[in-house]
């Protein structure tokens, strides 16, 4: 028996889109992270996130996204994204998902799967970067 996806469960690509879309208004808005995303081309920046977020919700994509640590480490030396601004990006993505009418336990769901990124993004050690300085592999994590 197959397991339903986070991305089926959330209604598949139908809500990934209007959440997405929903999601960049309240980015865009937010004096305090929407500075991070000035200079993007806002439309290839919201299909790129469409399909991350189907990847990572379990869902048919053709996400062929740049590894996290290297697509967001510019920001953090440059522009000091942190953890503030990563838990603002998370308080909007749990209210677009509750506005768009998902139940609480399933965006408590995505929202683990979301949060599973932090490091990545931030560029902070994870087990994994240990792993790599250890065997000599930190190009892996580039």
């Amino acid at each position: 028996m197959k397991v339903e996806s986070i991305f089926d469960k959330l209604g598949g690509a139908s809500i990934i889109n209007v959440a997405t879309e929903l999601f960049y208004k309240k980015i865009l808005a937010d004096p305090y992270i929407n500075f991070f995303f000035k200079d993007l081309n806002m439309t290839k920046q919201l299909e790129k996130q469409k399909s991350f977020l189907t990847k990572i919700f379990g869902g048919p994509h053709k996400y062929t996204g740049e590894n996290m640590r290297h697509v967001h480490r510019h920001l953090v030396k440059e522009h000091g994204l942190d953890d503030t601004h990563f838990d603002q990006l998370m308080s909007h993505l749990r209210s677009t998902l509750a506005e768009v009418g998902i139940e609480k336990e399933l965006i408590h769901e995505a929202m683990k799967v979301t949060e599973s990124f932090r490091n990545d993004v931030l560029n902070k050690p994870t087990s994994k970067t240990f792993e790599a300085h250890a065997i000599g592999e930190t190009e892996i994590m580039d």
